[in-house]
């Protein structure tokens, strides 16, 4: 009886354990992109803005990816264009956009079973009723930044980059502040990074 009793507290223990583990919001890589030209001027170098790209908002959340990319440029090499200097000498435009993927349950959340035994003393019917109170999963909030450096005087794009990820509702990078900073850091990563190539970035 003893050895029943330690097996099922050890079972709950084990079931406690998974329970939490799995509220724990999951954070996925970031995925980048990132071309440049060739033969173009030295890159990480001079001075640069960041400015929104034509059609995105300029509010308060593009401010905080300006920061964020800003920040990070900075960090490769550019130097930020004081008020009052000028213009710089290249531009970095900015576009994010923010989607929030409400997943759907799949089935009732209530399930019924039925079943029947023979034996000697005659036969009978069982009928068991099964909820699922777990809920449906978080909603995943997903995030696409993009930036393109340009020559200020000639347009010219001398660099493009992509990022996406993809995090739980529940997770603190879901906020627009840590979200931002994480997706600039891994979109500048060994910067200007190899030309065409995808990688996932933890």
């Amino acid at each position: 009886m003893r050895r029943t009793l330690q097996a099922l507290g050890g079972a709950a223990v084990l079931a406690t354990s998974l329970f939490l583990t799995g509220c724990v919001a999951p954070v996925g890589p970031v995925e980048v992109t990132r071309f440049h030209a060739t033969g173009a001027i030295p890159l990480g170098r001079g001075t640069i803005a960041v400015e929104p790209a034509e059609g995105q908002e300029n509010g308060m959340e593009f401010g905080t990816f300006s920061g964020a990319v800003l920040r990070e440029l900075t960090r490769a090499g550019y130097s930020a264009t004081l008020p009052g200097a000028g213009p710089s000498q290249q531009v970095a435009l900015l576009s994010v956009e923010r989607h929030t993927l409400a997943p759907v349950r799949n089935g009732s959340p209530v399930s019924v079973g039925v079943g029947g035994s023979t034996g000697s003393y005659g036969s009978g019917v069982g009928v068991g009723l099964g909820i699922d109170l777990s809920g449906p999963p978080p909603a995943q909030v997903e995030t696409q930044m993009r930036v393109m450096i340009r020559e200020r005087d000639s347009g010219r794009t001398i660099w493009e980059g992509r990022a996406q990820f993809t995090v739980s509702s529940k997770s603190p990078l879901a906020q627009t502040s840590l979200g931002a900073a994480k997706m600039a850091e891994a979109l500048f990563k060994d910067f200007p990074g190899q030309s065409g190539e995808t990688i996932l970035v933890k």
